[in-house]
């Protein structure tokens, strides 16, 4: 069985990476609930990243967490992301 892929994108048009579905929707949850209590510079984010995801993600934490984030603002997502978690506050 093989496992189901996502072609990401990026903002500046360049190459996108061809991830595990399963671990960009696991960062992308990471991502959210890291910044559901307050707002984060980026690396106070990836740190808090690091930290959540110790010994429950098997590959590069701070790699995927900027590939989902480009690719989430190449899909116009991020702001959306961001107003979505103020509005919730």
């Amino acid at each position: 069985m093989t496992e189901e892929k996502i072609l990401t994108k990026h903002p500046l048009g360049k190459s996108g990476r061809n991830i595990s579905k399963h671990k960009y929707e696991t960062m992308k949850q990471a991502i959210v609930e890291a910044l559901r209590n307050k707002e984060l510079t980026h690396t106070e984010l990836f740190d808090q990243l690091n930290k959540s995801l110790k010994g429950k993600f098997s590959a590069n934490v701070s790699w995927y967490a900027e590939t989902v984030k480009l690719d989430l603002e190449a899909r116009k997502k991020w702001s959306e992301l961001l107003q979505d978690l103020k509005d919730i506050a």
